[in-house]
């Protein structure tokens, strides 16, 4: 007689939590334990004790606050790894506590909660005994907050990975998504915030630009001067709306080897207008500010929609929603501007990509017909590795870019 042993787990299918948004944040935190930047008992605790939404960042605080207090009581008695272990997870959950915060306007509360998730990141840094270094990047009349992580102190030249964040990933986000694989492979990782993102938005208060171009380049200046950085042997990666960014940048910006598009981005509006009615949609493409802003007006009475845009809307420089809505509208690639690239791509394309679907097909379509080359990374519901920036698929995503990258690199 056959046992049934399944109670019908289906988590994966399902979602830990109705809201999309909620799921999809949590998929991403437990994908982050595969290179220790969360712990999975630490994770499925904290979402154990959330019954609606306004709980997220009040149950990430009293995770995040513990998990600190023991990284600080084994830094203070010289346990530097456990240390290092401990604040590397209590950045990523106070990262969560952020993005809870961040559906509501700015208050002393974000702005603190931003404040204590750096300075664990900044701790991270600190015991890594000298193999992490803070590298700023001239950029117009500021600098970049940047930071190089290598494999040792040695200071030998080895292959450097560029890492370019997305919308609102936290800078500690990285380390599973792209650092922590680079340095398991004698790579040193290269992370900074760009205009808009994370400490330039937050205590600089600039914002987004499409035309990063402006950005990448002052970042290969400066990593191109360091004796540390082999010269021939620079990549790059993009994470989610960095999908657009790296591109974009490449088309000007020809000294990077190899890079990496996670996914790929052609029309970073798409995923706002989507959504729009066709009155909406025709009052934006007329010019009609009036129209737009009255029926936007309408629309955010809804509390989900308000809370979403607040959040989403940020680090664009706007007055008004038809101004918010026509700066998204300028992140596109045309054909020149894809034509552009000469840096070999690739780009992943996982099943069920919920903001850009298609669009890593329609880049790699567009790079190869200019004659450039574009490789598209599958990723499938069968292997666990769905959704956007695969979250509970990073090792699969790691091995295989690192593969590729590994096989573009001169020398």
């Amino acid at each position: 007689m056959a046992v049934l042993l399944s109670h019908g787990n289906k988590v994966i299918s399902d979602g830990f939590f109705r809201d999309d948004g909620l799921d999809f944040q949590t998929r991403g935190v437990l994908g982050r334990a595969v290179r220790g930047a969360s712990e999975v008992g630490e994770v499925l605790a904290t979402v154990a004790r959330v019954r609606r939404a306004s709980d997220w960042a009040t149950q990430w605080e009293r995770t995040a606050r513990e998990v600190q207090t023991e990284a600080e009581r084994a830094r203070d008695r010289g346990h530097a790894v456990s240390a290092q272990s401990g604040f590397l997870r209590a950045a990523t959950y106070w990262a969560c506590v952020v993005d809870g915060l961040s559906t509501e306007p700015d208050t002393a509360a974000l702005k603190e909660a931003f404040v204590a998730h750096r300075e664990c990141w900044d701790a991270v840094v600190d015991c890594s005994r000298g193999a992490f270094v803070r590298v700023p990047v001239p950029y117009e009349s500021t600098e970049l907050p940047g930071y190089l992580l290598r494999p040792d102190t040695s200071g030998a030249p080895r292959p450097t990975l560029v890492v370019t964040n997305g919308s609102d990933g936290a800078i500690s986000d990285l380390w599973t998504s792209a650092a922590a694989g680079a340095l398991a492979r004698g790579w040193n990782a290269f992370l900074y915030d760009g205009p808009g993102q994370q400490a330039m938005l937050f205590e600089q208060g600039t914002f987004f630009r499409p035309d990063w171009e402006a950005v990448l380049t002052p970042v290969v200046d400066t990593l191109m001067a360091r004796v540390d950085v082999n010269p021939v042997r620079l990549t790059g990666y993009g994470i989610s709306q960095a999908g657009f960014w790296l591109p974009r940048a490449l088309a000007y910006e020809h000294r990077l080897a190899a890079a990496v598009l996670d996914p790929g981005v052609v029309d970073v509006s798409a995923s706002w207008t989507r959504t729009l009615g066709k009155s909406m949609r025709a009052a934006l493409e007329e010019g009609d500010r009036e129209a737009f802003n009255r029926n936007m007006g309408l629309a955010v009475r809804m509390p989900g929609l308000r809370r979403t845009l607040t959040f989403r809307a940020r680090p664009y420089q706007h007055e008004d929603w038809f101004d918010l809505f026509t700066e998204v509208g300028r992140y596109r690639l045309d054909d020149e501007l894809i034509a552009g690239i000469t840096t070999p791509l690739l780009i992943t394309d996982p099943d069920d990509e919920q903001f850009w679907p298609g669009q890593s097909s329609r880049l790699a379509e567009g790079v190869r017909a200019s004659g450039g080359r574009a490789d598209l990374l599958r990723f499938t519901v069968e292997e666990g590795a769905n959704e956007h920036v695969q979250p509970l698929g990073r090792l699969l995503t790691e091995n295989r870019m690192f593969d590729w990258l590994d096989e573009h690199l001169p020398g």
